[in-house]
C-alpha cells in the first residue's frame, strides 16, 4: 500500500466521507436493532458498534501520539457520533505521512506510518459501513472513487488462518464470481458474503 504526497490528503478526503457515512447508517440504529446478527458469527450490531467506537478512539489516540496504551483502544462512553468526529479531528491534524503510528491491536509493539494507518483505517470502515447496512437491511454504496481506492488496501491485507482467531474483523477471504462488483470483491477478499449473513 503506496500513499504518497497529494495522494495521502486525497485518502484522508475520501476517508473522511466514508466515516461520516457510518455515523448516518448509526443513526439509524434503534434500540431494538442492536441485538440483530451482523454479517461477523458472534457479533451483533451492539457488539459491532462497540468494535467501531473503541476503534476510533484507538486510533485518534494513535495520531495524538498515545496509540501504545492498550487502554486508549478500550470502549468507552460517549457514543458514535463523537468518537467518530474525533478520529477524523486526529487524522485531519497530521502533518507528516510518515508520522509513527503505535497500533497494538495489530500486535505487541506495532508502529505502522500514519499513511499505512489511514488505509487500514480507510478500509475497515468501508467494510465496516457495510456492515451495519446489511445488519439493518439497508442499501451500501459508498461511491466508485471510495470502492477504487480500498480496493488495492483489500488486496494488500494479509490473508490466512489467523483471521479464524476469535474476535478478527476479517474472515479468510472468499472467491468471486468472474462478474462480481467492486464492492463484492473488496467484501470477499475481507470474508464476506454479501449475499448472507456469515463470515
Amino acid at each position: 500500500m503506496n500513499i504518497e504526497g497529494n495522494a495521502f490528503d486525497d485518502l484522508r478526503r475520501l476517508h473522511a466521507r466514508v466515516v461520516r457515512d457510518t455515523v448516518r447508517l448509526v443513526a439509524r440504529v434503534t434500540p431494538a436493532d442492536l441485538t440483530r446478527p451482523t454479517p461477523c458469527a458472534g457479533w451483533d450490531v451492539n457488539d459491532l458498534l462497540d468494535h467501531m467506537t473503541a476503534q476510533h478512539h484507538g486510533f485518534a489516540a494513535a495520531a495524538e501520539g498515545d496509540g501504545a496504551d492498550p487502554a486508549r483502544w478500550e470502549v468507552t462512553d460517549g457514543g458514535y457520533g463523537k468518537a467518530a468526529d474525533r478520529v477524523l479531528a486526529a487524522f485531519a491534524a497530521v502533518d507528516d505521512p510518515d508520522r509513527p503510528f503505535a497500533l497494538p491491536e495489530f500486535g505487541p509493539g506495532t508502529v505502522v506510518t500514519a499513511r499505512r494507518a489511514l488505509g487500514f483505517h480507510f478500509l475497515d470502515y468501508v467494510v465496516h459501513g457495510w456492515d451495519v447496512a446489511h445488519a439493518l437491511g439497508l442499501p451500501y454504496d459508498p461511491g466508485p472513487d471510495v470502492l477504487a481506492a480500498a480496493l488495492p488496501i483489500a488486496r494488500a491485507v494479509p490473508d490466512g488462518d489467523f483471521r479464524r482467531a476469535p474476535g478478527s474483523p476479517f474472515a479468510p477471504g472468499l472467491a468471486t464470481a468472474a462478474d462480481a462488483s467492486v464492492l463484492e470483491r473488496i467484501l470477499a477478499m475481507l470474508g464476506r458474503r454479501p449475499a448472507d449473513t456469515a463470515c
